[in-house]
């Protein structure tokens, strides 16, 4: 399995990707999306929606299952992936690429702090 080392992971299976900017893109781990299995569509809140940490922001509908998907950070939801309405199997294929979700604009960049490394992920998942 994959696993950049410049992410943050959730105990949920979500990334987050510092963008630099004061925004995090986020999506679901290579472990979820296999163990989800194939999945057949992605329902995100809205643009503009706010978020405290570990509230739901959506759900991923798979063959076998439904999971709802946490916001490991605060803040505001500044851009869904609109791809994953005709094309929800992008999380299976390209689960840290053109499978993110959603990117969020930080409302507490210490909260990053919180999440876990790629080290401490791995030893999660076993």
């Amino acid at each position: 399995m994959n696993f950049p080392e410049d992410f943050k992971y959730t105990k949920e299976h979500e990334w987050i990707r510092d963008n630099g900017d004061g925004s995090v893109t986020v999506g679901i781990t290579d472990f979820a999306q296999s163990e989800l299995g194939d999945i057949v569509f992605v329902e995100l809140e809205p643009e503009g929606s706010n978020f405290d940490q570990n509230e739901v922001f959506g759900t991923v509908e798979a063959v076998k299952t439904v999971s709802e998907l946490y916001s490991p950070v605060s803040g505001e939801i500044i851009e869904i992936n609109t791809l994953l309405e005709d094309d929800p199997e992008l999380v299976n294929n390209d689960p840290y690429g053109d499978g993110w979700m959603v990117r969020i604009k930080l409302s507490d960049q210490t909260e990053l702090d919180q999440l876990l490394s790629t080290e401490e992920y791995k030893k999660l998942i076993g």
